[in-house]
């Protein structure tokens, strides 16, 4: 199997996910990009855009499993990783596990629970494990999470501190309908399903075999030249180095930028990663990554701003392909 094979696979992916996600499709080759890596996905966007839609398409359309947790202030850490419970009639505790276990999560509004559960999810979004009452467990493969926050909406809500926001691969806005023909689109399609859940229907493109075979695929077989590696590096030391920037991206921000190159490579039909790959997601992976000094943050500046500035300096390789 080559590049140009699972690209088709990866195509046939995406049409069928946007059969019922209708908006842009580029946010669903982003977030299918994601997948191929365990990459987390953060959407920040108001709500009734379709990430829930979009997640559970995902799940269905790949094969794999499926869970939703609604985040609410008073959602304990319990709630997502399980915990252990006294059988008397076993003389012994059970472990029931929670939502957590499963290959795609979608949690939802997760600036709404207190930092000590968001913080659950720290350690299975790192490290692919929980620990429930000093036992760790492995969650299975793939897992991935695809969390969403209104980021307009304060009020009872806890901003996700940047340890946490740095475990996202990637940080996107789905956005409003680009045109009146999408807005009809979207109201023909709800017509057409005849139910307000249209991925009930949806019928696996591949199963979990195939996708994790494709995984391997982008971490061994894509090659990615040392001067593709010295252009992201550059990238993430101009955005770090910037006299307006706090604490910049750290090293995972490179690794992150890195990983999600190779999957788009592969999803373009190519086994080598090129300069295109990297500045396609720069912006998504690197931007959420950046703190800003007080003063620029007051003024306006955006981490977006910042590493747009940092691609502009830094020079596009010439030469990326693997030597035959």
């Amino acid at each position: 199997m080559n590049a140009e094979y699972y690209a088709r696979l990866c195509d046939d992916i995406v049409a069928e996910v946007s059969k019922v996600y209708i908006g842009n499709e580029e946010v669903v080759r982003k977030t299918l990009a994601a997948a191929l890596v365990n990459g987390n996905v953060l959407f920040e966007d108001h709500p009734g855009l379709g990430k829930t839609l979009l997640a559970k398409a995902f799940g269905r359309v790949l094969g794999l499993e499926y869970r939703r947790v609604q985040f609410t202030p008073d959602l304990l850490p319990s709630d997502i990783i399980g915990t252990k419970v006294w059988r008397q009639g076993t003389g012994t505790f059970e472990l029931l596990r929670g939502p957590i276990f499963t290959n795609v999560l979608l949690a939802d509004e997760i600036n709404r629970a207190p930092p000590k559960t968001q913080s659950a999810l720290l350690e299975a979004m790192e490290e692919r494990q929980v620990t429930i009452e000093g036992e760790t467990l492995k969650l299975g493969t793939p897992f991935f999470v695809i969390a969403t926050q209104n980021p307009i909406e304060y009020e009872g809500t806890y901003p996700l501190p940047e340890a946490q926001l740095d475990r996202f691969l990637l940080r996107m806005s789905v956005g409003y309908p680009r045109s009146l023909e999408d807005e009809v689109g979207i109201l023909k399609a709800r017509i057409s399903w005849g139910k307000d859940d249209p991925t009930v229907d949806m019928e696996p493109v591949i199963n979990r075999e195939t996708f994790l075979e494709i995984q391997r695929f982008v971490e061994h077989k894509v090659f990615v030249h040392d001067e593709i590696l010295r252009y992201i590096a550059a990238i993430v030391r101009e955005a770090r180095e910037d006299g307006r920037v706090e604490a910049g991206p750290s090293p995972r921000g490179g690794l992150a930028l890195l990983k999600i190159s190779k999957a788009n490579a592969m999803m373009n039909g190519r086994d080598f990663v090129v300069p295109d790959d990297v500045k396609k997601y720069v912006i998504d992976a690197l931007a959420h990554r950046i703190v800003l000094g007080a003063e620029y943050a007051f003024e306006g500046v955006t981490g977006q701003e910042i590493v747009e500035g940092a691609v502009k300096k830094v020079p596009v390789p010439k030469e990326f392909k693997r030597e035959e």
